[in-house]
Formats: C-alpha cells, sequence, structure tokens
C-alpha cells in the first residue's frame, strides 16, 4: 500500500495556515475589513466546522477504525453512514470552515486568498493519496460509495 504524501499532519497545515493568515493580517493592514457581524460569524462557522471533524471522528470511532489520516493501513471499515452520506471528507470540510471563520474574525482580504490554497493542498497531498489507498483496500465497495457521495460536500 502506498503512504500518504503528505507527511505534515492535516491539523498542523491548519495551524501553520492560520499563522500565515495572522501574518499576512500584520503585513498589511490597509486590507482589513469591517463588517457588522465578521466575528459572529466567523465564530459560527468556526463551531460548524469543529462540529462536522467531531462528527466524522465520532463515526469512526462507532465503526470501531482509525480516524487517524496518517494511518490509513490500520483502516478496518469503510465508514459511509452518519455524516459520511453527505460528504467523503467532514473532517476535512470542517478544518476548512473552521480557517473560513478565522479569516472572518481576522477580517482581513488576504487571509481568505490562503483557504483555496489549503483546500488545494490538502485534496492534492492527502485526499488523492487517501483515496487510491481506500480503493485498493475496499475496492468496488469504495468506488461505488465515491460515485454516491462528494468529496467536500
Amino acid at each position: 500500500m502506498n503512504s500518504i504524501e503528505l507527511k505534515i499532519p492535516p491539523v498542523a497545515q491548519v495551524i501553520i495556515t492560520g499563522a500565515a493568515m495572522v501574518g499576512v493580517s500584520k503585513i498589511m493592514p490597509a486590507l482589513k475589513f469591517s463588517f457588522s457581524g465578521s466575528t459572529a460569524l466567523g465564530i459560527g462557522l468556526g463551531i460548524i466546522g469543529l462540529s462536522s471533524g467531531i462528527m466524522g471522528v465520532m463515526q469512526f470511532k462507532k465503526a470501531q477504525t482509525t480516524p487517524n489520516p496518517q494511518a490509513l493501513e490500520k483502516a478496518s471499515s469503510l465508514v459511509t453512514s452518519g455524516i459520511y452520506q453527505y460528504t467523503r471528507n467532514p473532517m476535512y470540510l470542517g478544518l476548512t470552515l473552521i480557517l473560513l471563520g478565522w479569516a472572518l474574525y481576522l477580517s482581513h482580504f488576504l487571509a481568505f486568498i490562503l483557504i483555496p490554497i489549503f483546500v488545494m493542498y490538502i485534496a492534492r497531498f492527502q485526499i488523492q493519496p487517501e483515496e487510491r489507498m481506500m480503493t485498493q483496500k475496499f475496492g468496488d465497495k469504495y468506488r461505488d460509495y465515491v460515485s454516491k457521495v462528494r468529496r467536500w460536500f
């Protein structure tokens, strides 16, 4: 089985991206914006993102399989119920919503530019290798699941 190409865990990638968002907001303060409710909306998106990730982990625990994206060889079952019937990647979707909430909280235009970079990076170096490994491990059952459930939402 192939190894995951992303050696830095996704949560660490979120922390790095979040720190970079703070950095760009400090470097170019002129690109800061303000609208009523941006902080509340940012916190709300962060809570939704955190909830999405927790629901994903809970479904893995319920199925008694590993939620660790760095240890896919230990996956013992294919999880397709709960939140996984709506999105194949609720944990990555959750991390992305947390970053979106953080960008709103920071209220800085450049912070938003880092979100699609995070999404493309995670898709290329984490999700695509995961999908290859899941196809190898679960075959037609996984291919059928992929045909019915979208990657992000």
